[in-house]
């Protein structure tokens, strides 16, 4: 395992259809709300300020967006939910987009679903986890903004969050990318999975 994982990431290509991607030799993906702190996430787990463009506006992620590491290494970039703005159709597009994507990739090892620290899984987090547990796809969740958790309630806070998932405080991955809490565990899980 290298010291410093993903420290050579780079945009890749951004593409409204799986077809449009080509072959690599491992890739996660990071899916969650629009405003659930994605590109920030992405931007402090490869140390770069600027990698995953970070916007005030929710929702502005429209495409899947691929980053290289390594050699065929692969960190995507997918499109929020339930802020995104636009006509019902596109937004419709964007689920087949999405969906098409995490059932078309047999190199994906695994999907982060992230979820606000502060304010738990909403429906539309239920829903995607739902969906993927019916698709038999490998995730894990990742609490974004951790630090905005104040340090009296976190202990409660991650086990409501557990409880509503249904699953164990420590299988959730509690993170903050403003305060790098979390985040170099975070990386050298990433890295293993993708046998960096």
């Amino acid at each position: 395992m290298v010291a410093q994982p993903f420290s050579d990431a780079r945009f890749l290509i951004s593409a409204s259809d799986v077809k449009q991607l080509g072959v690599c030799h491992a890739e996660v993906a990071f899916i969650g709300r629009s405003n659930v702190g994605k590109s920030s996430l992405l931007n402090a787990l490869t140390n770069h300020k600027q990698l995953a463009r970070v916007s005030k506006t929710p929702g502005r992620t429209r495409l899947i967006n691929v980053f290289l590491t390594g050699k065929d290494r692969w960190i995507v970039d997918l499109p929020g939910y339930g802020f995104a703005t636009g006509p019902a159709k596109e937004r419709a597009s964007w689920e087949q987009m999405i969906s098409g994507y995490l059932t078309g990739r047999k190199t994906l090892r695994m999907v982060f679903v992230l979820v606000d620290a502060e304010v738990g899984p909403t429906k539309l987090d239920l829903q995607t986890l739902d969906w993927l547990r019916t698709m038999d796809l490998p995730y894990r969740i990742v609490a974004t903004k951790a630090d905005q958790v104040k340090p009296s309630k976190a202990l409660k806070q991650r086990k409501d969050v557990a409880a509503t998932l249904s699953i164990l405080p420590g299988d959730i991955a509690w993170v903050s990318a403003a305060k790098g809490t979390g985040i170099p565990e975070l990386r050298f899980e990433v890295a293993g999975l993708l046998d960096l």
